[in-house]
């Protein structure tokens, strides 16, 4: 995968969670007042970016920061994506989410150089792409009625979460590799993608900015693994879990 070929997963991900987000936002517009809406919200929809950070800690990873100049901190992760939020009772949303988090990391190898005495480069990339649903509650009410006709948001309401779904990955190196049969320098791609169950569990505070606007800082865990591809030799097993730290901004409607 090239530094292209991840751009362009970024720019569609932006651009379908951006797509949704703008038509969503007329789609169920309800008059509102100064600072309060005619009937408490049915829901929501969001999107953030943020930080995912990968435990890196299954023997995939083991291997290629002893062997690579790599860290488990080179797997840390630009993370982007957006919700939509259907309230089913006062302090309780089902969510539907989808995310995007994808790391490249160039590398040499530690201990090996070319004939000409010059490093040995490669190229590693992980993506996740976690499709999922969830239950969300709010820990006190979100607003407060005002007589019949009014709804006046809470300036901040703290939440927890749970959920899970489906996770599509992809971790793939590129570049040179020592054969170390012949201990010939070849140029090689190694790759492995599927699908795989995951699961999550949330917290996170929601500030409201006016009646409809809300601001969102929200950290997420998730738990996920899978196998690898015969393209890679030995222990198979590929841990996907790891935390995320994120903030965006949602439109009530």
């Amino acid at each position: 995968m090239s530094t292209m070929q991840l751009s362009r997963g970024w720019m569609a991900g932006a651009a379908m969670v951006a797509a949704l987000f703008g038509a969503a936002i007329p789609a169920r517009a309800q008059a509102t007042g100064d600072g309060f809406l005619f009937r408490q919200p049915g829901g929501s929809l969001r999107m953030w970016m943020g930080y995912a950070r990968p435990n890196a800690d299954s023997p995939i990873f083991q291997f290629v920061t002893d062997t690579f100049t790599l860290s488990k901190s080179s797997f840390g992760a630009f993370d982007i994506g957006g919700n939509l939020a259907v309230s089913v009772a006062p302090q309780l949303d089902v969510v539907f989410s989808l995310a995007w988090a994808g790391s490249r990391a160039g590398s040499e190898y530690r201990n090996w150089v070319d004939n000409n005495n010059q490093p040995i480069q490669q190229t590693t990339t992980l993506e996740r792409v976690p499709l999922t649903v969830g239950l969300k509650w709010y820990l006190a009410p979100q607003g407060d009625a005002v007589g019949r006709f009014a709804w006046v948001p809470r300036s901040w309401v703290p939440f927890v979460g749970v959920g899970g779904g489906a996770m599509w990955y992809r971790f793939q190196q590129y570049g040179d590799f020592v054969d170390f049969t012949d201990s010939a320098v070849v140029n090689d791609a190694f790759d492995s993608n599927a699908w795989t169950w995951t699961a999550h569990a949330l917290a996170g505070v929601d500030v409201s900015l006016g009646s409809r606007w809300i601001l969102t800082a929200q950290a997420q865990y998730t738990w996920a693994q899978s196998h690898l591809g015969s393209d890679f030799v030995g222990p198979n097993q590929i841990n996907l879990s790891g935390l995320s730290l994120t903030a965006g901004l949602g439109v009530r409607f």
